[in-house]
């Protein structure tokens, strides 16, 4: 009963901050925050809440609220504003970072898992200065992209896509063919540095 209340709770808190395709928005995509009360303790979030760094100590167990809402086990935040249509982009500055992923997420995943573990998200992997995509713990790798400085994603709803960009030569990289069933939205982890995100922005031209 808990359970099913807490997700119920999910679904109605953010259901005020979905993000489709309105006319006037064609070509804006989704505006956003991460979500302070889904970060794991060794989370810490910053610059009105668009930024997100590790600390291998973490936050001290006083300092963290306890709530069905944060990640337990992985080193996982998810935005504040979930996707039911549309295309959106957005770009991630990359400080100092050698092993993160970045994509889309059920809202409603479990607070157990890993963003790339289980089959309800979609994202894209950097580490040991190589990148793959990753869905339900398989990798594929990704060839033509180097250490990054600041990349982009581009998520197509309809189409169930979710695309990473190169965003000095604005073209895709690499897509990945996702099964989306429901509301999802941006998702991190990372596990050292530090990831700075920039929503909000126009799908660039030719994407």
């Amino acid at each position: 009963m808990a359970l099913h209340f807490a997700r119920s709770w999910r679904l109605y808190s953010w259901g005020a901050k979905r993000c489709g395709a309105a006319a006037g928005e064609a070509r804006r995509g989704i505006s956003f925050k991460l979500e302070e009360k889904t970060a794991h303790s060794s989370l810490a979030l910053f610059r009105g809440d668009t930024g997100v760094k590790y600390g291998l100590v973490g936050l001290e167990p006083t300092k963290v609220a306890l709530n069905v809402e944060r990640f337990r086990e992985w080193a996982v935040v998810l935005a504040d504003t979930a996707v039911t249509s549309g295309r959106h982009y957005w770009e991630v500055t990359v400080k100092r970072s050698q092993q993160f992923r970045i994509g889309v997420a059920d809202m409603d995943m479990s607070r157990d898992s890993c963003i790339g573990i289980d089959d309800r998200s979609w994202v894209f992997s950097y580490a040991q200065r190589k990148w793959h995509t990753m869905l339900a713990n398989e990798k594929a790798p990704i060839e033509g992209i180097g250490q990054p400085e600041k990349v982009g994603l581009l998520l197509d709803y309809e189409a169930k896509k979710l695309s990473l960009v190169d965003v000095n030569k604005v073209s895709v990289v690499h897509t990945l063919q996702t099964d989306f069933q429901g509301p999802v939205v941006p998702a991190f982890a990372l596990w050292d540095g530090e990831l700075l995100t920039h929503s909000g922005l126009e799908v660039p031209e030719g994407l």
